[in-house]
């Protein structure tokens, strides 16, 4: 195909994507979210046409900006970067054109200026040293050791096998084996190798030669040749006047030195090849346990392999808990670890002392001697162990690090900050109700991490949400299925490149689980699936953050203890079927006369524009109400309960009483929801029939805290008992817990 034909098909294809984003869907509505996925092919399948890409981006991107296009910036500056990071070779001219651009962005209003910033921040590193950006993402994303880039990634995929069917979770397992069982580590190294020569010197590199050169020698020698490349690289690329012909010459040698092993010298010079970018590390998990989430966290961070298991683990460590170091903390009092201790205050079950010599193995205890009755042992976790958390446990035998003596008149050396050297991204797959899973989990990570810090200096936790829809989509009006997908239609109103992308997938993943694969197809390629997940973690930046709410819900028994829990969308209350039979002739009464539903005391803070709170409260008749935290439009803000109660009305006329039913609507942060006349009623969390509770007659919802804001102010009302607001430190912490879920652009106003 002459250049002149393939500018124009690759034009075409770009300006459709652009009339997708103006809603103008595709004639064909499966090619819906395919489009960027087959532009990104078509590029894969022909390297040399990456330049032509870049250029035709770069003329629409300032096409977008001089008109009234700003929807456009965003999604093509991601479609551009992308293409950017996996071309073979661009040439200066057109980096620059790209960062020169990138800075037009700041004068922009957010999130344009955030996300112009970053790019251009990594343009320029990337004109110092071409092929940083390629090195940077494959060294983490595959845990490859390098110490001048010691930093780590890893995709984590959450599934509930109670929302998904089973054809869905096998399809996604046998996807990300798929996509990991041709990649090893000397694969991702002759792959960075490559890239850098070929960023680096054009179409002087010799792939061809390199490729055989590389397959040809044991893998020590592809580890020296790959550390040697990644350090030329690095220090290119931090070097603030570095120059891009001393980074070319310092690769040329390399490149000479690889091709000088290959026997019978190398081929002539073809036309320049591309080299893949490795799917990234991913492993799938059904989500079957509460705690799942931060175990594997903790494993990704400090791997049993490489820590203090069984042979660092002492009987005493195997039986010492975590101690709570919050006491007066009622936001981490409820989950808090228990304490078996082990003395019973009484001196006769002191020890013996050392000096005392230890009695006949076949003598028979003293009686005078109060002896202690076998207790129960509780065996801890060795992912609990105090032994495990510790920062200098790096081995299976490993102690700590012996401290030099301090010489007296100097202070001190200060310890090292702890760097965040691991990335997990975790992906959560489903509807709404995996999401208010997450909630639970996060809320309780938060609350661990108060009690004692593990991984919050050591670990950058990103969350991605890409929904799946089991039915079948509806052409008409909104469905219950829809309703289960509340958050990923925010996030497709407030992102148009996440709607294009990632929200329109919720009908085609469970599609391509049900289809045959095709005998002809190659494991490994055309993975559809782990291609977009791979897409969204790279390129998905920029957080939206979702207030979580605690709930806390008195029953009607009062000898049963009030549960506490957070919920993330919605909040469901229903009158309760089930009366006892000595109340039921009088229930039956009263509802002949009252009407159907109970009586329910509502008080809440009113929320008006001006921020002040308003308390109210309200008495009526009700048969249920429903508490949503997803605004109904993105014009709405987040921290904000729109309450929805079916308020019964007695209506008495000629013909005799009749009730109808009136919707009362309220918007609020804290309400309080009590039954007047102790007739219970359920509630149910974000949809989730499994956390539903029965027998209930109170209910308190508000803003959830963050625990580490709750110990702060706790320690500070200590003694500052009189002062009525924050002071000190706690005037500068997050009050809110808010979970971050990352999109391409955020929320563009």
């Amino acid at each position: 195909m002459e250049s002149t034909e393939v500018e124009s098909d690759i034009l075409r294809r770009v300006r459709t994507l652009l009339r997708e984003l103006d809603g103008h869907h595709p004639a064909c509505q499966c090619d819906r979210g395919m489009l960027r996925w087959t532009l990104h092919k078509k590029i894969d399948q022909n390297p040399s046409n990456s330049s032509v890409l870049v250029r035709i981006l770069v003329k629409e991107l300032e096409r977008a900006e001089r008109g009234d296009f700003r929807h456009y910036i965003i999604p093509l500056l991601h479609t551009l970067m992308y293409t950017l990071i996996k071309a073979p070779c661009i040439s200066d001219e057109l980096c620059s054109r790209v960062y020169d651009f990138c800075k037009k962005l700041l004068t922009l209003p957010r999130p344009f200026c955030t996300i112009g910033l970053d790019c251009a921040a990594r343009l320029k590193v990337e004109r110092a040293a071409p092929g940083t950006l390629y090195q940077r993402m494959v060294i983490s994303e595959q845990s490859l050791r390098s110490d001048p880039y010691p930093y780590q990634e890893k995709i984590f995929i959450f599934a509930d096998p109670e929302l998904l069917s089973e054809a869905i979770c096998k399809a996604l397992v046998t996807d990300t084996e798929a996509a990991q069982a041709s990649q090893s580590p000397r694969v991702c190294m002759c792959c960075v190798i490559i890239h850098a020569m070929q960023a680096a010197l054009g179409e002087g590199c010799d792939v061809g030669g390199l490729k055989a050169a590389l397959q040809a020698v044991p893998t020590s020698a592809v580890e020296r040749w790959f550390r040697q490349v990644v350090a030329a690289v690095e220090s290119a690329g931090s070097a603030a006047s570095a120059a891009r012909d001393q980074h070319a010459a310092s690769l040329e040698r390399i490149h000479c030195a690889i091709l000088s092993s290959l026997q019978g010298g190398s081929a002539p010079l073809a036309e320049p090849q591309g080299t893949p970018l490795p799917n990234p590390s991913i492993s799938f998990h059904l989500w079957t346990e509460g705690d799942q989430l931060w175990r594997e966290l903790v494993l990704f961070v400090r791997p049993l392999s490489q820590s203090c298991e069984q042979d660092c683990l002492s009987q005493d460590l195997e039986t010492f808990e975590i101690q709570d170091i919050i006491s007066e903390c009622e936001c981490c009092e409820q989950s808090r670890f228990s304490v078996l201790s082990t003395d019973s205050g009484i001196e006769r079950d002191l020890p013996a002392a050392a000096e005392e010599p230890p009695a006949p193995s076949g003598a028979e205890p003293d009686p005078a001697r109060l002896q202690r009755k076998g207790g129960i042992k509780k065996k801890s976790s060795p992912l609990e162990s105090v032994a495990f958390l510790q920062p200098g446990c790096n081995g299976p035998a490993a102690k700590p690090p012996v401290k030099p003596p301090r010489r007296p008149g100097i202070a001190p050396e200060p310890a090292a900050p702890l760097q965040r050297l691991h990335t997990a991204r975790i992906v959560l797959l489903g509807d709404d109700r995996i999401l208010g899973r997450l909630a639970q989990a996060y809320h309780s990570l938060r609350k661990r991490e108060t009690r004692r810090v593990f991984l919050t200096p050591r670990l950058n936790l990103q969350f991605y949400y890409i929904p799946v829809v089991t039915g079948q989509p509806s052409t008409s009006g909104s469905t219950d299925q829809e309703e289960l997908c509340e958050v990923a239609t925010y996030l497709g109103r407030a992102d148009p490149w996440y709607e294009s992308n990632i929200h329109t997938l919720s009908h085609m993943i469970p599609k391509l689980a049900t289809m045959p694969s095709s005998p002809s197809r190659h494991p490994g390629t055309d993975l559809f699936i782990t291609d977009v997940i791979a897409y969204y973690v790279r390129m998905g930046t920029q957080p939206v953050l979702f207030q979580v709410y605690a709930v806390k819900i008195f029953f009607n028994d009062p000898a049963q203890e009030p549960a506490e829990d957070v919920f993330l969308t919605e909040l469901c209350t229903q009158a309760q079927d089930s009366i006892s039979h000595r109340d039921l002739s009088t229930t039956k009464k009263k509802m002949t006369l009252d009407g159907p539903g109970i009586d329910l005391t509502v008080t809440y803070r009113k929320v008006v524009v001006s921020d002040r709170e308003k308390e109210l409260a309200l008495s009526l008749r009700s048969t249920g109400l429903v508490m949503k935290a997803i605004p109904a439009n993105e014009a709405q803000e987040l921290v904000c309960l729109s309450v929805n109660i079916t308020e019964i009305i007695r209506i008495n006329n000629l013909s005799g009483r009749s009730f109808s039913a009136v919707a009362n609507r309220l918007k609020t942060r804290n309400i309080k929801i009590r039954s007047t006349e102790q007739r219970p009623f359920t509630v149910c969390l974000d949809k989730d029939s499994r956390r539903a509770y029965r027998n209930v007659i109170s209910v308190e919802v508000s803003p959830c805290l963050e625990p580490s804001y709750c110990l702060q102010r706790t320690r500070t009302m200590k003694f500052n008992q009189h002062e009525a607001e924050d002071v000190g430190l706690v005037k500068y912490m997050p009050k809110s817990l808010l979970l971050p879920i990352n999109t391409f652009a955020g929320v563009i106003p």
